[in-house]
C-alpha cells in the first residue's frame, strides 16, 4: 500500500473523524487509479489513516479506517454492514415500514456507496467508479450478513458507459409493482426503472407528520409530486381534496396507480401534468386557495421554459407558494441541496415571507430519518432540510 502524506490541517480532520479527502489535503498529490487503496500518513510520517481514491462531487477519496491494525478487506466489509443492518433492527420488526435505508455511506463507514432495503429486495447505489471497483467484495461481505435476500438491483450514479444505469445483479427480480409500506401506506415500487425507484425514503418523517397533523379536512397541494406520495398521505389523513403537480407526463399514471393501492378513488383528486410555475400562474388567475402546500423541488430541473436551481431560485418559488396559501394555512417547505446551508435556507423563508408581507411560525423542523445514520463529524451528509411553516 503506497503512503501519502497529509498536510497538518487535513491531518488534523482526520483523526477528528471527518471522513472525506479532496487532494488539497495531500502534501503531493496523489497520481493512482480510481479506488486505489492508500494509507494516508502525519508530517512526522506517522500513520493517520486507510482511504480509497475516488473522485465523486463531493471531493476526491473517502477514509476507511483510522486504525491502524485494521486490514481493508472482505472482512472489514462485514463487519460495517452488520453493525447498519444490528443498527436498523427497529425497522426490520415493524411490518408496517418495508422500505428504508440499511446503509447510508459514510454515515455508516463507507463513503460512495447507499444500501435500501425495499420488501426483501435491496437496491445497491454507487456513487463513483473508485467505489465500484471494490464492488465484487462488497456485494460478497453484504450477502455474508444478509443471507435472506430475494434479490439485489444496482444503480450507477456515476457517469458509466458499459452498464445500464440500473440492473438486477442477484436473485429473482422483483414484481412490477413491488409495493412496500411506509407507516402502513401502501406505495407502488420500481426497481428496474432507471435511478428513481418511485418514492423518496428520506422523506417518510414528513409525509407522516402531514397525515397525522395537517391533513384532516384540508384541501392540499403537493408540487413537484412526482408519483403523489404527499397527496396519498394526505389523502389518507382525511384531506377533502388533493392537488398533484408535476411536468413530467408519467406523473398521471404514477401518482393515479398510488391512490388506487391504497383503495382512494383517483377520480376525487386533482392531477395535473404541467410546470409548476405554469400552474401557480393558472391558480393565481382562478383564484384558488389552498389550506396545506408541499414544495419540494428538485436542486436543480431544466425544462424547456426555464431553469430551476434550488441555490438560486427557492424565494422566488416560495413567494408563489405564499400567495395560494390560505391565512393560517400550512406549507410544507424541503430541499435536498446539499449546497444549500440550514442557515441559508431559513434566509430564503424569511426573504419570501418578506417580500410577500406575510407574518409566518415554524411549526416543525426535518433533516434525515433515523436510518440515513449521519456521521456526526461530516454535517454535509445531512442535506434534507424541511420546514413545516404556519402563514399567519
Amino acid at each position: 500500500m503506497e503512503k501519502y502524506m497529509l498536510k497538518r490541517r487535513a491531518t488534523e480532520r482526520a483523526r477528528q473523524g471527518y471522513p472525506l479527502l479532496v487532494l488539497e489535503d495531500f502534501v503531493k498529490e496523489p497520481k493512482v487509479s480510481e479506488g486505489t487503496v492508500i494509507e494516508c500518513i502525519d508530517e512526522q510520517k506517522k500513520f493517520v489513516a486507510v482511504a480509497y481514491l475516488a473522485k465523486q462531487n463531493k471531493g476526491d477519496g473517502w477514509i476507511l479506517t483510522t486504525q491502524a491494525n485494521e486490514k481493508i478487506g472482505q472482512a472489514f466489509f462485514e463487519r460495517i454492514f452488520q453493525e447498519a443492518l444490528d443498527q436498523r433492527s427497529i425497522f426490520r420488526l415493524n411490518d408496517e415500514t418495508t422500505a428504508y435505508r440499511v446503509f447510508n455511506g459514510e454515515g455508516d463507514g463507507l463513503g460512495g456507496v447507499t444500501v435500501d432495503f425495499y420488501a426483501d429486495y435491496y437496491v445497491f447505489s454507487w456513487y463513483s467508479a473508485g467505489i465500484y471497483k471494490h464492488r465484487d467484495q462488497i456485494l460478497a461481505a453484504f450477502k455474508t450478513v444478509a443471507p435472506e435476500i430475494k434479490g439485489i438491483y444496482e444503480k450507477i450514479r456515476f457517469e458509466m458507459k458499459i452498464k445500464p444505469a440500473t440492473d438486477l445483479i442477484f436473485g429473482e427480480a422483483a414484481p412490477e409493482p413491488l409495493i412496500v409500506q411506509e407507516n402502513g401506506i401502501r406505495y407502488a415500487t420500481y426497481l428496474d426503472d432507471g435511478l428513481m425507484t418511485g418514492i423518496f425514503l428520506d422523506q417518510r418523517d414528513v409525509r407522516q407528520s402531514l397525515l397525522e397533523n395537517y391533513a384532516m379536512g384540508k384541501s392540499v397541494l403537493n408540487t413537484f409530486s412526482y408519483t403523489g406520495a404527499f397527496s396519498v398521505a394526505a389523502a389518507l389523513g382525511g384531506a377533502i381534496e388533493t392537488t398533484s403537480v408535476d411536468l413530467a407526463k408519467r406523473s398521471l399514471p404514477k401518482t393515479t396507480e398510488q391512490f388506487e393501492i391504497n383503495g382512494l378513488n383517483p377520480a376525487d383528486q386533482t392531477i395535473r401534468v404541467m410546470d409548476v410555475f405554469d400552474y401557480f400562474k393558472y391558480a393565481i388567475r382562478h383564484q384558488l386557495a389552498f389550506d396545506v402546500v408541499v414544495v419540494d423541488p428538485p436542486s436543480f430541473a431544466r425544462s424547456k421554459k426555464r431553469t430551476f436551481s434550488a441555490a438560486q431560485d427557492y424565494t422566488g418559488l416560495l413567494e408563489e407558494v405564499i400567495q395560494l396559501t390560505k391565512p393560517n394555512g400550512i406549507i410544507i417547505a424541503s430541499t435536498n441541496a446539499a449546497n444549500v446551508t440550514t442557515k441559508k435556507f431559513e434566509g430564503f423563508i424569511e426573504e419570501a415571507f418578506e417580500n410577500q408581507g406575510a407574518a409566518y411560525s415554524v411549526e416543525e423542523k426535518h433533516t434525515l430519518p433515523e436510518d440515513f445514520k449521519i456521521s456526526p463529524h461530516f454535517q454535509q451528509g445531512d442535506y434534507l432540510k424541511v420546514y413545516i411553516i404556519r402563514k399567519k
